[in-house]
Formats: C-alpha cells, sequence, structure tokens
C-alpha cells in the first residue's frame, strides 16, 4: 500500500469524514425502509464489505488472531455495535444537525470517562471545554424540547457514550501492554449489529432503490472510511484526529441542508457552535501543549 505521510493522512482523513458525513441525506431519500430495517441493512452491508476487505489486507491469519484477543476486543465491538444502531435509529427519528452536534461532544464526554474510570488527568481546559460543550448540547435540546422526541434524543445520546466507552477501553487495555486492533473490533460490531436488529426489522419493506441507497453507506460511509481512518490513527495525533473528525458534522450539516432541505435552525447551530468551539479550543491547547 502507499506509504501514508502526514500531508496523506490529512486529506486522506478529510475524505472519510466527507463519506461519513453523506448518512444524513441519504436516509432522506429512502423510500420504505424505516428504523431498525434501515440499522439492519447498513450493518449488513457494512458486514459484507469488512469480510472481503479485512481478508485482503490482513490475511486470513486475522480471524484466527480475534479468537485469541482479550476481552477489550468484544467489549469494544459491543461498543461499534451500539454506535452503529443509536445513529442510524437517531437520525431516522430527528434532524441530522442535531444527532451530528451530540455525536462531536463524544471527545470530551470520553477524556471524563477515562478520568472517572482509568484516572487519567484532565487539565483545566478540558474540563471548561466539558462544561461549554455540556451548555451547547443544554441549550440546543433545551430550545427544541416541545419538538423533540425524548426517545430520539435518549439515542442520539447513546452514540458519544458508547463511543466514550470504546476509547477508554481500548486506552485501559493499551496501558495494560494489550493493543486493540480495531479494525476487527467494527467487524465485531457490525455481526452484533445485524443479528441485535434483524428481528426488529421485519417484515422488510425496503424496496430496491432502498437497498441501493443501504448499501451506499455500509461501503462508503462505514466499512471503508472507518478502516482509513485507523490508518490515519497511526499517522496523526489524537489532537489532529479529533479535529478533523469535526469536518463530518459541518460536512454533515451542509449536506442534508442542500440536499434534502433540512436546515437548521437557530438553537442547533448556536449550540453547535458551543460544543465544536470547545473541542478546537480545547484540541488546538493540547496540539500546542504537546508540541
Amino acid at each position: 500500500m502507499l506509504k501514508l505521510t502526514h500531508s496523506r493522512a490529512v486529506v486522506l482523513m478529510v475524505a472519510v469524514t466527507l463519506m461519513w458525513s453523506i448518512a444524513g441525506v441519504v436516509t432522506r431519500h429512502l423510500e420504505h425502509a424505516r428504523s431498525f430495517e434501515v440499522t439492519f441493512w447498513r450493518s449488513f452491508f457494512t458486514l459484507l464489505a469488512l469480510l472481503v476487505i479485512l481478508p485482503a489486507l490482513q490475511g486470513r491469519a486475522m480471524f484466527a488472531s480475534m479468537r485469541h484477543s482479550g476481552r477489550a476486543l468484544w467489549i469494544s465491538g459491543v461498543c461499534w455495535s451500539v454506535m452503529f444502531t443509536a445513529f442510524m435509529v437517531a437520525i431516522m427519528l430527528m434532524p441530522v444537525a442535531n444527532v451530528l452536534v451530540t455525536m462531536a461532544a463524544g471527545p470530551l464526554l470520553t477524556a471524563l470517562f477515562a478520568r472517572v474510570f482509568i484516572g487519567h488527568h484532565i487539565a483545566p481546559r478540558t474540563w471548561a471545554a466539558i462544561a461549554v460543550a455540556g451548555l451547547g448540547i443544554a441549550w440546543m435540546y433545551g430550545s427544541q424540547m416541545a419538538g423533540l422526541p425524548v426517545a430520539g434524543t435518549l439515542v442520539a445520546l447513546c452514540v458519544p457514550v458508547a463511543a466514550a466507552i470504546n476509547w477508554t477501553v481500548v486506552q485501559h487495555s493499551q496501558q495494560h501492554g494489550h493493543a486493540v486492533d480495531l479494525v476487527p473490533a467494527v467487524l465485531v460490531g457490525a455481526v452484533i449489529s445485524v443479528i441485535a436488529t434483524l428481528p426488529l426489522a421485519l417484515p422488510f419493506e425496503a424496496s430496491l432503490h432502498d437497498l441501493g441507497l443501504l448499501a451506499l453507506l455500509g461501503v462508503m460511509q462505514l466499512a471503508i472510511p472507518c478502516v482509513l481512518a485507523v490508518r490515519c490513527g497511526r499517522v496523526l495525533k489524537a489532537p489532529e484526529m479529533a479535529l478533523l473528525g469535526l469536518l463530518e458534522v459541518i460536512f454533515g450539516i451542509l449536506l442534508a441542508w442542500v440536499g434534502a432541505g433540512e436546515e437548521p435552525g437557530a438553537a442547533v447551530l448556536t449550540g453547535g457552535a458551543l460544543v465544536i468551539g470547545a473541542l478546537v479550543f480545547n484540541e488546538l491547547l493540547g496540539w500546542k501543549e504537546q508540541k
């Protein structure tokens, strides 16, 4: 494979966030598929794609190594399955912008979880960023409380919570000398998501048009960018990954606005600005301290 320099990794990560961001606008063009059926088919096509991609990149020995992996791999897989499922269900219940802004709080929530469960030190700047991001999310949902379903809000919050648990488990495992390969963990997550959502997806109502769009999401929005993001993470520092990852929020809101007419409200823009601003401020200061 082509050697990934820093500049190439930055460009590739921008492309990854663009691929991630198409979920909202694509789901707005589905004809009949709804809720758990959408999640099932996206996870199913993701699973098929990974079963082709991973052996091609890592060989069949990857499956043997998975059987001997520690429990961190399987916990990470469960977290990925929750993220896969909750994200798509939330997208079907609420505006795309609300879901994406909620997800943007994930890195700060991860810092909080790492402090509580594995004793990581949190710098004062990060405490301030967590407070500002929390205020932004509270403002966004509080201003729209009458117009948003409670279930959708709770499901959307499951995504950054599962992400925070995932990264905390991975960090804890690495501290004890057991590195977790996140790509097989994504495969495990896809398997769990398919099995868990199948009974809830029946009877199938998706048209051929829907299946084509959901296959696009499974392959181009989830499987391929997740594999590429893990590769970028081997070159880019954590603050760089967090900052570039925020482009998914911007791209996603713009695509849903332009491609599906889903204009974000003032409360979403204000709350989103607080969340993204807090994360940018925190990561830039962290990057400066590392240098």
